[in-house]
């Protein structure tokens, strides 16, 4: 999980149980809901979880069979609804299935049968599973920027990728994927997602596509032009500090929690005649924003400013910075990794002094503590 921003989930699913027989007559209970997981446009995560607080999914129960119905009715089914590029995996982290197209289903926990002369007339309880969601990242970084920043060009240098690059302004059409390969035989993936353009969130262009996109990667790497960017003669002209803040507002229109992933900014075409003095510029109005924002129409500011992990000055063309970025790259995988393993941890030992805490007060024996120790590591 990384801020706000949720990439896998943990739930409790259970099917309905079956009804009871009517042994006298020989009727057949009905049988107990079944809990499916089903893929839908909209939705996320967080979303499921604000939703679903307790996790709980739980299928209705079969009818009993009665006089006047010997065979009962179903249970009322339970749907859990998920995005697209979900896996599904059980608690030992064997995959149920995927899910990768709207209102694809899988079934995760099935009713259980109705009372009937087979089973004495008693019904079974419905099958209880606890399942992981995860959604599948296609890259640990995702390129953003606007059409020509460069981005493809980036790519090709920074990673073993072979771009097709064009030079009009829509230039990447789906996901490019690259990996960065380190000395010491680390890889990281980047992914080039498609060029973002002013209105994406409506859908303009690619707009939807490439943001759902940036969804599926880690931290996002915002890649800007120094002396700034203009679509085509009928579109106004933006700076580099405009682009970063369109590019800042179109995330967070489409997504709030968008904007909580670790972001690092490539200030790219370093090599051009007065790239440098651009830079400043830009430098100076990223660390103080509140002095420039008034400049701008309101509806181009994001609510929040996004604070870039690292600001690299790069020149894909030259290769100036490029070394540089890749170890900023790393650097702030790890520490994201870090963090997480500690929250991860503390989790851990919290659920740890809990267990103890219930242990010591059912038996005060030095065991409950080693065999609570034994479960950390």
């Amino acid at each position: 999980m990384y801020g706000d921003f949720i990439d896998n989930l943990r739930l409790f699913t259970r099917g309905g149980s079956g009804g009871m027989g009517y042994p006298r007559l020989g009727g057949e209970g009905g049988k107990g809901g079944d809990v499916w997981v089903v893929a839908h446009n909209k939705m996320t995560l967080k979303q499921l979880k604000d939703k679903y607080p307790q996790k709980r999914f739980v299928a209705g129960e079969g009818a009993n069979s009665r006089v006047s119905a010997l065979k009962g009715s179903k249970g009322k089914d339970c749907e859990i609804p998920v995005p697209l590029g979900i896996s599904i995996t059980d608690e030992n982290g064997k995959i149920i299935g995927e899910l990768n197209k709207e209102k694809d289903r899988i079934l995760v926990a099935e009713g259980g049968l109705g009372g009937k002369l087979l089973t004495n007339f008693l019904p079974l309880k419905g099958q209880k599973r606890v399942i992981h969601l995860d959604l599948k990242l296609i890259a640990d970084i995702g390129l953003v920027g606007f059409p020509n920043a460069g981005k493809s060009s980036l790519l090709s240098k920074i990673s073993h990728a072979k771009p097709a690059i064009a030079d009009y302004a829509f230039t990447t059409l789906k996901p490019e994927l690259g990996k960065i390969m380190y000395n010491d035989f680390k890889q990281i993936s980047v992914a080039d997602l498609p060029g973002l353009i002013e209105g994406a969130h409506m859908n303009k262009g690619m707009g939807h596509k490439f943001l759902k996109h940036i969804e599926r990667t880690k931290q996002l790497l915002f890649v800007v032009d120094v002396s700034g960017f203009q679509l085509s003669s009928q579109t106004q002209y933006r700076t580099a500090f405009e682009t970063i803040l369109l590019l800042s507002k179109e995330l967070e229109l489409y997504r709030e929690e968008l904007q909580t992933k670790p972001v690092l900014l490539a200030v790219n075409k370093m090599d051009l005649p007065d790239a440098q003095d651009k830079f400043h510029v830009l430098m100076n109005q990223l660390q103080n924003p509140k002095d420039f924002l008034h400049l701008f129409e309101k509806n181009m500011i994001p609510e929040r400013t996004v604070e870039f992990q690292h600001i690299i000055p790069i020149s894909a063309v030259t290769g100036e910075g490029i070394g540089e970025l890749k170890n900023c790259i790393r650097k702030s995988l790890d520490e994201h990794t870090n963090q997480e393993n500690d929250a991860y941890h503390k989790k851990q030992l919290l659920n740890l002094r809990i267990s103890n805490t219930i242990s010591y007060s059912e038996l005060p024996s030095k065991n409950a503590v080693t065999s609570a120790r034994i479960d950390i590591t």
